[in-house]
């Protein structure tokens, strides 16, 4: 639905005409205290306008640190494009491909859009259709302006639909979020992704008349307090009022007389916003919409990546594996297969074009291998499959079975731990970048933790015994019944 909106009176001069009527209602006063008088009834005005300007400002918040215009719009689509164009090399017959060029193209047209999208959301009951009703019928006729009510937000525990409402919201160019009451946690944390996401929005306490006066200036100042802004206070439904005549006659006439909506603080404050910093809420939804692209596609890419990346990581897990397995050593030094992995971080840097030579491959195996010695890695893998091998005991009398099936675990948690990290980093089109040993000693010990529990250590183990044993007949490495020859 679309409204239009009336381009409000400038703030400034709103704070002048009210000194002027104060001065005029103070005129007695201002006689006798003189220039004071003048001056503080000045100041009054002027605080007025400031007031005005920082609500502005906390319904902006989440712009303050952006710098938006038409170029950087331009440089946020061009990064999806180049995406998308990577994607399309790599995979030029790629289902998503089609569509994702449509959107981009779509991106390249909101820049010069003019209808400003506002959505309006929030629990279950808090007066969501009531009030755009009660905005179109109060709006005049300069600014087009587009109304879009959500589905309610927060129905039941454990309900995944707030993911579609928020993914709707996110296609606005400002929200304004509605409660009826102190905010629940499910309600604050709701804000402060939409705050994260670089989201304009405004808090709107809506049936504040249902309370009493105490009650609901109590129930603002504490919204005020915990989203650290402006909060405006709405009735677009007034509780009806008994009404009560007393007639000439003696006779008392009565009925329930339904009040008008109270929605002008919000549609004087909505009115400055739209009309001030229309353009720039047009430009951060494009943004948004860029980056929202741009992760999609880079998701698509990864997917296809890591399908290259799967084959060279077994085939240099199992070159570890039979290294280990001819040479065995009485403890297992994960630096003596630095050779073998770094050729497997050649070959998957070129997959996700981080360009590394044959030099910088070998600094990064060797980095990988001590950080894994350093996090205790290599000893609580030998300690596991040991466990697991231990249960076979003709696997386990060979003595190199622990290095080589060690060492194949080891690689394949060290190129899983490349692929990740890779994929977390901007999509690399020429060449490569350092690396953050931080963020890879993080993910190494994410990828282990995900590749240590026993059922694939069990699985895993049969894999490496029939690849370094052929001649050894499967046995199952759960347990071994006694007796058994």
């Amino acid at each position: 639905m679309v409204v239009k909106l009336q381009r409000p009176i400038l703030v400034g001069g709103l704070g002048l005409s009210f000194s002027l009527w104060m001065l005029q209602s103070w005129h007695h006063s201002i006689m006798q205290v003189g220039e004071f008088g003048l001056f503080s009834a000045l100041a009054f005005g002027g605080g007025l306008w400031l007031f005005r300007q920082n609500q502005l400002k906390n319904s902006l918040e989440p712009l303050d640190g952006m710098l938006v215009d038409r170029a950087t719009v331009e440089s946020a689509i061009a990064k999806t494009e180049a995406v998308i164009n990577q994607l399309a090399k790599e995979a030029e017959n790629h289902p998503a491909l089609q569509t994702l060029r449509e959107q981009v193209a779509q991106l390249l047209l909101e820049l010069d859009r003019q209808e400003i999208k506002v959505a309006v959301t929030g629990g279950k009951s808090v007066g969501k259709s009531t009030l755009i009703q009660v905005l179109e019928q109060n709006f005049g006729s300069v600014n087009f302006v587009s109304l879009q009510e959500t589905a309610p937000l927060f129905r039941e525990a454990g309900d995944n639909s707030d993911a579609a409402v928020l993914a709707e919201v996110a296609k606005s160019d400002f929200v304004l979020f509605l409660t009826n009451g102190d905010l629940t946690d499910s309600e604050f944390q709701t804000l402060q992704q939409l705050k994260v996401a670089n989201q304009p929005q405004m808090l709107v306490f809506n049936k504040q008349d249902q309370y009493l006066a105490d009650e609901s200036a109590s129930i603002l100042l504490s919204l005020k307090h915990r989203i650290q802004g402006n909060v405006v206070t709405t009735a677009a439904s007034p509780i009806a009022i008994k009404v009560r005549k007393h007639e000439t006659d003696g006779s008392v006439q009565e009925w329930m007389e339904q009040p008008a909506p109270d929605i002008q603080q919000l549609t004087q404050q909505l009115g400055e916003i739209l009309a001030q910093q229309g353009q720039r809420l047009v430009w951060v939804t494009t943004i948004r919409k860029a980056g929202l692209l741009k992760a999609e596609a880079k998701t698509w890419l990864n997917g296809t990546r890591c399908d290259r990346a799967t084959p060279i990581i077994e085939q240099y897990q199992w070159i570890a594996a039979a290294a280990a397995f001819a040479n065995p050593v009485p403890a297992l030094d994960i630096l003596a297969t630095a050779a073998i992995n770094a050729q497997m971080v050649m070959d998957l840097g070129n997959i996700y074009q981080q360009k590394f030579s044959l030099e910088q491959a070998q600094t990064i195996a060797g980095t990988m291998g001590s950080l894994m010695l350093k996090l205790g890695l290599v000893e609580l893998s030998t300690k596991a499959i040991s466990t697991v091998l231990k249960s076979n005991a003709v696997t386990f009398v060979a003595g190199g079975a622990v290095q080589g099936v060690s060492a194949a675990y080891l690689t394949r948690v060290a190129g899983l731990s490349l692929v990740e990290y890779f994929q977390q980093q901007e999509i690399a089109i020429d060449s490569g970048t350092s690396l953050n040993l931080e963020n890879l000693r993080q993910t190494l010990q994410k990828v282990f933790g995900q590749n240590q529990q026993m059922a694939f250590l069990q699985g895993f183990v049969k894999q490496g015994v029939k690849r370094l044993l052929p001649e050894v007949q499967p046995v199952e490495l759960i347990g071994v019944q006694k007796g058994a020859g």
